[in-house]
């Protein structure tokens, strides 16, 4: 070694650490308290000289239960010092982790802490711990067992590898890392049982441990071999046959050292890749990784034991349990509010808790109390899961009651609304909270708040709409009160049309909407609403009754009302005395002049129609400063409405002055006596034959009925049309008779003749019945004439003037 080499002094015992001799080349890497030694590189500097060898090194490991001589293999094959067992005692004697360098070659060799040693009893943490560090950080672990132990699950430690091929399978193999030697050394082989059938049989338990991996993710279907390879060598007894024993050991250790021969074991995928100077800080952080990972703090026999039988009793105290909670999901599916759901299901969980107590608080207290708490936990998110569907269940419900327990008090009358509406949510609300709570687990810490927050918010949406909607109710009956009170009255107004007619209609406006306001603003009062609320609403309700008004008054005023109120203005100065007599006009009666004055009578409602004649001052304030009133409403009729209407009512005037005229002259032409007596003389014979004859006389009467009947009905017209249709038909088919024999008949059957003669008597007959109904429907007329449905037998200006116009087209085919 070189002067200037400095070993550190680790003599001293401190902190665990073994007292060694300066000149000792070996190192106490891990202590009995899991600690790293601090020293790794020094050594490998100072004492073993392989920081400069690169990658030119090699790590072996050895691994197996206690006592079984790996230290006495590890000193014959490598030529180290480590502490061998005492044949006396057989006690344990490495303790930790050791590290040497093996003779005459660039090779790290590691003693492990055997396994399953009494000294440590059942705490197996550090020799999983160590057993993963031996397989992460060496190229080859030796694996010494007896041969005995071979097809032994515990003996063999494969419970162990098991675990250990767990973790180094989740934190230190990926894909492309190298694979590691699994050096099998059978000892005391006698040759029995040839090695290739015990190779076989540790195989065929490391592939069952393997299969039975929980493999993470990407590796599932990794097989054993991806990341190992397996050796095997038998040592024969080494005191009962030491030349045997010493032979194989030379053997072994030639396929260590040998690196041109076929058998040597380091082989390059076998290598780490990491260089020599960077071992030691590679190898503390693999040990930092292991100590920290908790996959490794697997339980004892006893906490094993512990487990298994908690499980067992956690399994048949969740059954009991499901069995008396799992109906209640069908039930909450189907939306049903169980309100006994929490006392059923508490006691189903505090009889399945007491009974997982009663068998289970027997085992090791930490792995029961665990146990416990896992069973808690699992029991708490079944029901939990029937609490949240109980609270969706029990939101529809509480809105229902909600809603159908203000629609009872609102039932008999909807006064004092928000305080039936305070009642309601109230029962609603009381409700919700009480089944919830109810239906909380105990030991659980359950909440809901939130969602009684959206309960909350919900019924706070609905029962604003419902008072809106009952406030909209109010103001819409307010409207058809406005509707009732003003309707009829103006109607009134507008039909006797005096010259304060407008004064009369703002006059009932205000009053109407007086009576509205308060009744308004009593109701309003129940809703509590605020000041400025019914502020706003009683200035809503007359905006609106001010467009009430203004619906009638554009009724009133269509056409065929304005002029009908025109024609009984007219009628009433023209047509009846001032007794209410109706006239008869006779030859020198001045019907010029009572027109005159009946049309002047007329015009005075023209400019009493044309708007609203009162000051704005007159109408409530409260409409006419809304931005919504519009000053155009005052105008009732147009100019050129106005202007229609006139020129119409004059057709209709001139028309009556015209039906006044001919009917003086229907009056004043009388049959002369003369004509009657000669009538008389010439037709008594044919008269006296139609009384005395039988035939005659029931066939008059059936004519005379008929007439009576057709006259009585009105229908005239139709018949005598109807007879038309037929003679002009009649007359077609002569005619094209005629024509086919050669006779011109043009001019005489094509129905010209027919029409006129039909004509002529269609107007002969509705005289008649005007002159035979006149004096008899006058009175009737004057007393009806404000009824749109009574029948009129007077001639409207309408019909005098389609009479006029078939007269005068009778007359010309006459004069043709």
């Amino acid at each position: 070694m070189a002067d200037d080499q400095q070993v550190p002094d680790i003599a001293d015992g401190a902190n665990g650490w073994a007292i060694l001799d300066p000149a000792d080349p070996r190192l106490q890497a891990v202590n009995e308290s899991q600690q790293f030694t601090p020293y790794l590189l020094d050594y490998m500097k100072n004492k073993w000289s392989l920081v400069d060898q690169g990658f030119d090194y090699n790590v072996v490991a050895v691994f197996g239960s206690q006592s079984t001589g790996k230290s006495t293999l590890l000193n014959r094959l490598f030529g180290t010092n480590f502490d061998v067992m005492s044949e006396t005692s057989r006690q344990q004697t490495t303790k930790g982790i050791w590290v040497s360098k093996a003779d005459n070659a660039p090779l790290l060799v590691l003693d492990v802490e055997g396994t399953d040693g009494r000294e440590r009893g059942e705490d197996q943490d550090f020799e999983r711990k160590s057993a993963l560090f031996s397989l992460a950080i060496s190229e080859v672990l030796i694996i010494n067992m007896w041969e005995n132990q071979v097809g032994l699950y515990n003996g063999a430690n494969m419970g162990l590898l098991k675990t250990v091929f767990d973790v180094n399978l989740q934190l230190f193999q990926s894909q492309g890392s190298p694979k590691t030697c699994l050096f099998f050394v059978i000892r005391d082989f006698t040759g029995m049982t040839p090695l290739e059938s015990l190779a076989e049989s540790v195989k065929g338990d490391l592939e069952r441990i393997w299969a039975g991996l929980n493999k993470p993710e990407g590796k599932e279907n990794a097989v054993i071999g991806d990341f190992f390879e397996f050796r095997y060598a038998g040592m024969p007894h080494k005191v009962f046959q030491p030349e045997k024993f010493e032979e194989a050991a030379k053997n072994l250790r030639a396929s260590f050292y040998e690196k041109g021969s076929p058998d040597f074991t380091f082989k390059p995928i076998f290598h780490k890749a990491i260089p020599a100077d960077g071992f030691p800080k590679f190898a503390e952080s693999i040990w930092e990784k292991i100590v920290s990972n908790r996959d490794l703090d697997l339980p004892t026999q006893q906490q094993l034991l512990a487990q298994y039988r908690c499980d067992e009793i956690m399994r048949v105290a969740y059954e009991a349990f499901m069995e008396k909670v799992q109906g209640y999901q069908s039930q909450l599916e189907f939306g049903k509010v169980l309100e006994q759901l929490g006392g059923e299901s508490q006691e189903a969980y505090s009889q399945a808790l007491e009974a997982f107590d009663k068998d289970a608080s027997r085992y090791n207290k930490d792995v029961y109390q665990k146990k416990r708490g896992e069973f808690i936990d699992k029991m708490s998110k079944v029901l939990q899961v029937y609490f949240v569907q109980q609270l969706r269940n029990l939101h529809k419900r509480a809105l229902a009651l909600f809603q159908q327990t203000l629609t009872d008090k609102l039932k008999a009358d909807e006064s004092d609304f928000a305080a039936k509406l305070r009642d309601a949510r109230g029962v609603a609300e009381n409700y919700y909270r009480g089944v919830a709570e109810a239906t909380k687990l105990e030991d659980a810490n359950w909440s809901f708040d939130e969602y009684y927050a959206q309960f909350v918010a919900e019924i706070e949406e609905i029962a604003s709409k419902k008072r809106q909607e009952a406030m909209d109710k109010v103001v819409k009956g307010s409207e058809k009160s406005i509707t009732d009170g003003l309707t009829e009255p103006i109607e009134v107004l507008l039909n006797e049309s005096n010259p304060d007619l407008w004064h009369g209609v703002v006059d009932t406006f205000k009053e109407t909407i007086s009576k509205t306001e308060a009744t308004l603003q009593s109701q309003l009062a129940g809703f509590e609403s605020s000041a400025d609320e019914i502020t706003s609403a009683v200035g809503d309700m007359k905006l609106r009754a001010w467009q009430v008004l203004q619906e009638i008054l554009r009724n009133e005023f269509a056409d065929v009302k304005v002029i009908e109120r025109l024609r009984t203005r007219f009628e009433s100065k023209f047509r009846y005395d001032e007794h209410g007599l109706p006239k008869l006009w006779k030859p020198g009666d001045d019907i010029d002049g009572a027109f005159t004055r009946a049309r002047n009578e007329a015009d005075k409602l023209w400019q009493l129609y044309s708007k609203m004649d009162v000051p704005l001052e007159e109408l409530d304030q409260t409409i006419v400063s809304d931005e919504r009133f519009d000053k155009q409403s005052l105008v009732v009729l147009s100019p050129a409405k106005l202007q229609a209407l006139r020129d119409k009512f004059k057709k209709e005037a001139d028309l009556l002055f015209v039906e006044a005229k001919r009917s003086m002259v229907v009056t004043t032409a009388k049959i002369p006596p003369w004509f009657i007596v000669m009538t008389v003389m010439l037709g008594w014979n044919e008269f006296t034959t139609v009384l005395y004859n039988p035939i005659y006389f029931v066939t008059l009467l059936f004519i005379a009925a008929g007439v009576y009947a057709v006259w009585y009905t009105g229908t005239a017209r139709p018949v005598l049309n109807i007879a038309r249709a037929m003679l002009k038909e009649s007359g077609n088919q002569v005619g094209l008779k005629l024509r086919e024999k050669g006779v011109n008949v043009d001019g005489i059957m094509d129905g010209t003749l027919l029409r006129n003669s039909t004509t002529m008597a269609v107007d002969g007959v509705k005289r008649m019945q005007k002159e035979m109904g006149r004096s008899a429907t006058m009175p009737d007329r004057r007393r009806h004439s404000g009824h749109d449905d009574d029948v009129e037998l007077v001639p409207t200006a309408r019909s005098a003037q389609r009479a006029a116009e078939r007269r005068r087209t009778t007359v010309g085919h006459v004069d043709n």
